[in-house]
């Protein structure tokens, strides 16, 4: 599995990323993580649905909690055919916690902790400095059939990624 440095940065750091660069067009890769109920969830479960995938480092911090909350008021106004996904390290008890303080309802957080699937499919898997073992921040936004419309690894981990690119990626993936 390929290492990627300098890709994004941590507080002006450069840190390593494990795993591919995904790219718009490539289909999508398929991978499993654990929801709030401890239950396994599969992407390709999802098939027929546009699904905005979400990764951040950890709920509990601040830019990472304005952008689920963010996520979560702008999937109300999406419609059923499309699903947000955030995806971190914290634990299914953690994210489900943060949830209901939050009043987080419409997004579905998934803990990538137990094999950390997705963020080596996704190359997101931050390799070394002080957040290592952690999820890089980025979007992905997945059509209806499976393949990438959307990506966007946000430069520097501590910034909010460009909601208004993912969420019309989105909105034209979904169709009218």
């Amino acid at each position: 599995m390929a290492d990627r440095k300098g890709v994004v940065m941590f507080k002006g750091n450069p840190v390593t990323l494990a795993g591919p660069e995904i790219k718009p067009g490539q289909a999508a890769p398929d991978f499993g993580a654990v929801d709030n109920a401890l239950q396994s969830v599969r992407l390709s479960g999802a098939r027929g649905k546009v699904v905005i995938l979400s990764a951040v480092p950890s709920l509990d911090t601040p830019v990472c909690d304005v952008e689920t909350r963010r996520f979560n008021d702008e999937a109300g106004k999406l419609g059923g055919g499309v699903e947000v996904w955030t995806v971190s390290m914290d634990l299914p008890f953690a994210q489900k916690r943060w949830c209901g303080a939050a009043g987080v309802t419409r997004v579905k957080t998934l803990s990538d902790f137990r094999d950390r699937a997705f963020g080596q499919a996704y190359g997101v898997l931050l390799k070394d400095g002080p957040v290592a073992g952690l999820l890089a921040r980025a979007v992905f936004v997945v059509g209806k059939d499976g393949q990438v419309r959307h990506v966007e690894y946000v430069k520097e981990v501590t910034s909010e990624p460009n909601y208004e690119a993912a969420l019309a990626a989105a909105r034209q993936a979904a169709g009218p």
